[in-house]
């Protein structure tokens, strides 16, 4: 049913009894103050958690044109993985399946048959046991595994989506890792920020992170995966579509200035785009510019869940075999005014330090993000590879129904939304 005008009318009028404070242009002029005083570098607490690797600057390009330019890469590898969402049987059981797929361009298409496939495991009943060696399938194409997480009842649909989703992805990386000729794009961050992240959520689940092996073993699967492509020289990003930092907005909030933005993101989106206020028949507006990208320099990022990977963090414990600061998140962000977008582009500090080698990884991006009017094509392509359809994760889910003679749990939201329900079930524990 959907709202009679009159409803909908009414429930417009409640902006009018709503100030929204500082103005669109106070904003920008705010955040202007912070890209010219507070970033060069960044420091919390004595503490350097952003710092410029070679000045702060701003830069734009025409999107035709850096689409039409000549790529430093010629061939580009994509890697995602995709779940079912957590699942909770009647049995006690929560259980989670990620699948993850590489993707080529040109086209490999044995690569992109290969699948890595974990299934994740929770249950509060001492006596489950699972196996889990190794089994391939597919002809040898594609292997699989299932892993018991440790019992965590409060958190457990959140450990086990994120267990089984990094495990698959970082497996599955390392596996192919000597395919790749020049250049692996992930899809998201560099490192498995959803496990990182829960040092700063939970004493239970920072425990976690110290007590038990496997959270310590995926991490680990990370470390070695840079430092193979370190070791044949050959650059690895992570493409962050929606990146959710909030560093830079917490370290200027404790500086006593107001920081109006709910995360980052709004910050560079104020610093990045381009246009200007216009009058006409509908009153004072802006109009943004859409014929160039623009971007950011690239920094150095130290602060929130980077810590443990930055030079002086202790990366959970992982022995790593180069300088400390080689493995130091790097990005600069991206932002795509045909969509009002940022995207966020990490690297290693292992090849970024290279003045070169960091100009060649930003025109590869600048050109795939112009070309494609979005994120690569190549992590596109691995994101339909991984990706399992909400049909599928239903068959999926009656497959373990019948397996182990139960049924999943459901409430009213699932009957109301339907199954994919369960992803707001994963991300919404902590």
């Amino acid at each position: 049913m959907t709202l009679d005008p009159v409803h909908f009318d009414g429930i417009a009028r409640l902006a009018r009894r709503i100030d929204q404070g500082a103005s669109e242009q106070d904003h920008r002029d705010i955040a202007e103050t912070v890209w010219t005083d507070f970033l060069d570098p960044l420091i919390d607490d004595d503490r350097v958690v952003l710092e410029p690797i070679a000045g702060v600057d701003r830069y734009l390009v025409d999107t035709e044109a850096v689409a039409l330019g000549d790529r430093p890469y010629t061939t580009e590898h994509g890697l995602d993985a995709g779940t079912i969402n957590p699942t909770t049987f009647r049995n006690g059981l929560v259980i989670d399946v990620a699948q993850a797929a590489m993707a080529s361009t040109p086209s490999d298409l044995d690569m992109h048959r290969s699948r890595t496939v974990i299934a994740s495991v929770h249950s509060n009943d001492a006596t489950a046991s699972v196996d889990d060696r190794w089994d391939e399938f597919d002809g040898g194409y594609s292997r699989s595994r299932a892993v018991k997480v440790p019992s965590l009842p409060r958190f457990a649909e959140g450990v086990v989506h994120a267990l089984a989703l990094y495990m698959a992805e970082s497996e599955h990386a390392n596996e192919h890792a000597n395919e790749v000729d020049d250049l692996l794009i992930l899809d998201g961050p560099l490192y498995p920020r959803g496990l990182l992240r829960w040092a700063d959520q939970h004493p239970d689940l920072a425990d976690l992170l110290v007590t038990e092996q496997q959270p310590r073993s995926i991490l680990e699967n990370y470390v070695r995966l840079v430092e193979s492509f370190v070791d044949r020289s050959v650059p690895l990003v992570g493409f962050v579509k929606n990146p959710a930092t909030r560093v830079l907005s917490r370290t200027v909030s404790g500086k006593g200035l107001d920081a109006p933005w709910t995360d980052d993101t709004a910050f560079f989106t104020r610093v990045l785009e381009r246009g200007e206020t216009v009058e006409d028949v509908d009153g004072r507006r802006w109009e943004r510019e859409t014929d160039a990208l623009t971007y950011t320099n690239w920094f150095r990022s130290r602060g929130g869940v980077d810590g443990p990977m930055s030079r002086d963090g202790d990366a959970l414990g992982v022995d790593r075999s180069l300088d400390p600061a080689a493995y130091e998140v790097t990005f600069f962000v991206l932002y795509d005014p045909r969509d009002d977008l940022c995207y966020r582009i990490e690297a290693p500090y292992a090849f970024t330090r290279d003045d070169e080698r960091r100009e060649m990884l930003t025109r590869q991006l600048l050109a795939d993000v112009a070309t494609a009017g979005g994120p690569p094509t190549v992590i596109e392509k691995a994101d339909e590879l991984a990706r399992i359809s909400a049909p599928e994760k239903a068959s999926l889910r009656e497959a373990f129904e019948e397996r182990f003679e139960t049924t999943a749990d459901r409430d009213y939201d699932d009957r109301r939304w339907g199954d994919d329900v369960g992803t707001n079930r994963a991300t919404g524990q902590w």
